[in-house]
């Protein structure tokens, strides 16, 4: 994969520390705690998970104006985490990371899938931008990123989960296929589609 096309996404935040990975996986022992209803163990893999939980949700749903249900999702992701967590099978195809990233891509993608809000101008114009790139100003930066924000929120939610799933978090094909139920083909394309959207939006925007 050619992962050198998008990395102008980086400014979307709003932790410019996290990684485009998602995290290692947790000890099997602490899982297994958490499984039986260890509360410190679960506490622990909240706590491991929850900054990429809460980047994910941020960059899918404040695109579409939605950015006042990210605290309320990432709440509910842990609550069905919590739920669901003893029939998880460690030793299944997923990893614990992926599992709860399927969770938390599902119901923001039902949320998506709402009628749709009119997105806030004012409250994406005020979003925090941090850019890798070495832009001339500030001024430049922002509007580079508010430029990213607008292309993101044009995308159908299943191209933007594909495109956020792929390139800011690093999963693999087969990974995000699991978690968006599709086929490898149907993916690949869907990808490639969001990803001419954004080049055509930034080639926009640089005139």
């Amino acid at each position: 994969m050619q992962r050198a096309e998008m990395p102008i996404l980086a400014v979307l935040g709003p932790q410019t520390s996290l990684p485009r990975s998602t995290p290692s996986e947790l000890a099997p022992a602490l899982v297994e705690r958490a499984r039986r209803g260890d509360a410190d163990a679960m506490r622990a893999l909240v706590l491991h998970h929850q900054k990429p939980v809460h980047a994910l949700l941020y960059r899918l749903l404040v695109p579409s104006g939605r950015g006042a249900l990210v605290e309320d999702c990432t709440q509910e992701t842990f609550l069905r985490v919590y739920r669901a967590l003893p029939d998880f099978q460690p030793q299944g195809a997923a990893k614990l990371s992926t599992w709860i990233l399927t969770i938390a891509t599902r119901l923001a993608l039902n949320e998506l899938r709402r009628p749709s809000l009119v997105v806030a101008v004012d409250e994406l114009a005020a979003l925090p931008v941090s850019s890798p790139l070495h832009a001339d100003s500030l001024v430049e930066r922002r509007a580079l990123g508010q430029a990213i924000r607008d292309a993101l929120g044009q995308l159908p939610p299943d191209q933007r989960a594909v495109l956020v799933l792929r390139e800011l978090h690093g999963l693999e094909y087969a990974e995000i296929a699991g978690i968006l139920d599709l086929e490898l083909g149907t993916l690949k394309s869907r990808l490639a589609r969001a990803r001419a959207a954004m080049r055509t939006a930034l080639e926009h925007h640089h005139g």
